[in-house]
């Protein structure tokens, strides 16, 4: 796959998993850790997604903090919320846990930077499938007229 497709693929997962959030923002019936092991499964796969159009191989880590080392490493500063970051221990450790761990902010509050998020990275892939296709298109044009037959008076 291109990196444009796989950064497509993983933003359909983020929808999806946006989906399952926006589904048990307001149940009883989802625990904490399980709400913020999606919400941090969500982010992480945007900062893929991010690395990814950035032609980067995303680390096999859960690790958000080593997800936004490598992309400042590549030259992609991301500001997130510090409630973002509060997902990190979701990964791993808040699903192994027996004592409830408590989420860094509202569901609603996660949600909503998670959607905010989104949408930048999906506006980014745009702009960016766009700006691929004007090169695509001036470059054809560019090959379309050095092959074009050159025309002699007479």
């Amino acid at each position: 796959m291109t990196p444009a497709e796989d950064a497509r693929l993983l933003l359909r997962l983020v929808e999806r998993h946006l989906g399952s959030l926006r589904g048990t923002l307001d149940s009883v019936g989802c625990a904490d850790e399980d709400w913020g092991f999606l919400a941090q499964q969500t982010l992480e796969k945007l900062l893929k997604a991010l690395l990814v159009l950035n032609e980067q191989e995303p680390p096999r880590s859960h690790s958000l903090q080593r997800l936004i080392q490598d992309l400042e490493g590549c030259g992609v500063s991301i500001p997130l919320a510090p409630e973002l970051l509060g997902l990190d221990d979701f990964a791993v450790l808040a699903r192994y846990d027996a004592d409830p761990t408590p989420l860094p902010a509202e569901r609603e509050r996660l949600l909503e930077l998670l959607d905010a998020l989104h949408d930048e990275l999906r506006l980014e892939f745009a702009r960016r499938e766009e700006e691929a296709l004007e090169r695509g298109v001036a470059e054809e044009f560019r090959v379309r007229r050095a092959l074009r037959p050159v025309r002699r008076e007479n």
